[in-house]
């Protein structure tokens, strides 16, 4: 073989990627094509061998050797197009294999062209495609930009491979993590789960494998910068930061968080649980347009249903209200405790069947009741569980790295 065809094919190996094995078998295939081109009469008679150490090419004729085989202009057109064409299918092959094997991570490329529908992104051998259902809201690139994203799909296509982009899911900010935290990249601090509404909010369990490691310290970083960077390549994402525990009830307490939690139902075999707060923690557990049960329920894989500690309180539990009062009280328009509470005691007095004795007993009840004192957790034992006491349960605290963390601080 001439010094020029080896220096072609070993180019042609370092810029491509392609086996030199792969290309002398093309290089074979597209010599026997011409030899047939050049005398379609023989057909199958002819036969190239290569030697793959000297790289010296014997040509065959009905098993013989031939030492001077003529090519036309034709033959010789026949065999480019073959070597291109045999190129060709490798380079997709090989950029295939690569990308398949990169499915699941992160990879980083420039905007080649932005269109209407999704977002063509350059890696040098190849492009993807960012769909603009994968795009968060929060993201805007223009051309030239640097794009970081997740590989979701490779695709085998006509025109090559299909390599699938992602910014909105729920991998993407796990790896972001692993990047920028030594203990998730060592094994040290182990990610148990990602809810995700992207371009709004993230909620990330973490756990720690070592009990001197602050799995969410660690994810904070020192002044919160290790989640800084996360966060401001999301655009701004919010992201909670939250204690993993093998007990649900204690993990359903931290997901739940900032809001604190009065008492919790758990139903295992549903997978659901009730969730009882005070008033002024109803807006703040379910989060503006419920976004805050709804990650928490995502993460935890169980369903919640959030409720004010009231609701759960019947009247009947209510010091002087029987059966005939509460029928009374609710025609009334009263069906709990926060619209008695609105009454005086000589509005309730007037009501037909109330004296102002019972009036007085059954406000005081209700006042003791909102309280969060012995009436209260009595009827929520009652109505919720029966592990329940007379002391308000603490709620565990988050920690100043997750309150950071959702703020973006």
């Amino acid at each position: 073989m001439s010094q020029d065809i080896l220096a072609s094919l070993e180019y042609i190996e370092k810029e491509k990627g392609i086996t030199k094995e792969v290309l002398l078998d093309a290089l074979r295939h597209a010599l026997i094509s011409a030899c047939r081109k050049g005398s379609p009469e023989k057909g199958d008679a002819f036969d190239v061998q290569i030697d793959p150490k000297t790289f010296r090419i014997t040509m065959f004729l009905d098993g013989k050797e031939i030492n001077d085989p003529r090519f036309g202009r034709i033959a010789a057109q026949t065999a480019k197009q073959v070597i291109i064409q045999k190129i060709r299918e490798a380079e997709r092959d090989s950029i295939f294999n690569e990308y398949s094997h990169k499915q699941g991570d992160i990879v980083s490329g420039s905007v080649h062209r932005v269109e209407a529908k999704a977002i063509i992104v350059d890696f040098g051998k190849t492009e993807g495609i960012l769909p603009a259902r994968e795009q968060s809201p929060l993201d805007s690139f223009r051309q030239g930009n640097v794009v970081r994203a997740y590989v979701m799909e490779v695709k085998r296509t006509s025109k090559g491979p299909e390599v699938i982009l992602s910014r909105t899911h729920p991998d993407l900010v796990t790896q972001f993590f692993e990047m920028e935290v030594p203990e998730i990249h060592d094994g040290l601090v182990n990610v148990k789960g990602v809810a995700r509404e992207a371009g709004s909010r993230t909620k990330i369990a973490v756990a720690s494998t070592d009990e001197k490691i602050d799995c969410v310290g660690s994810c904070v970083g020192v002044r919160g910068q290790r989640v800084k960077s996360i966060v401001r390549e999301l655009g701004g994402e919010k992201i909670d930061i939250i204690r993993y525990s093998d007990d649900v009830e204690t993990y359903i307490k931290n997901a739940m968080a900032p809001a604190e939690l009065k008492s919790i139902k758990l139903n295992p075999d549903r997978q659901s649980a009730e969730i009882l707060v005070e008033d002024d923690q109803l807006s703040l557990a379910i989060g503006k347009k419920g976004q805050n049960v709804r990650l928490a329920s995502k993460l935890i894989g169980w369903e919640l249903d959030v409720r004010s500690a009231f609701q759960k309180i019947p009247l009947s539990a209510l010091d002087g209200v029987g059966e005939k009062t509460e029928e009374i009280l609710k025609e009334a328009g009263i069906r709990g405790i926060r619209e008695l509470l609105k009454k005086t005691v000589e509005e309730l007095s007037e009501m037909p069947g109330i004296g102002l004795k019972t009036a007085e007993r059954i406000l005081a009840s209700a006042k003791e009741a909102a309280s969060g004192k012995g009436l209260v957790f009595k009827a929520v034992e009652k109505e919720v569980t029966p592990e329940v006491t007379g002391e308000e349960p603490e709620a565990e605290a988050t920690g100043d790295g997750e309150k950071q963390a959702e703020k973006g601080e």
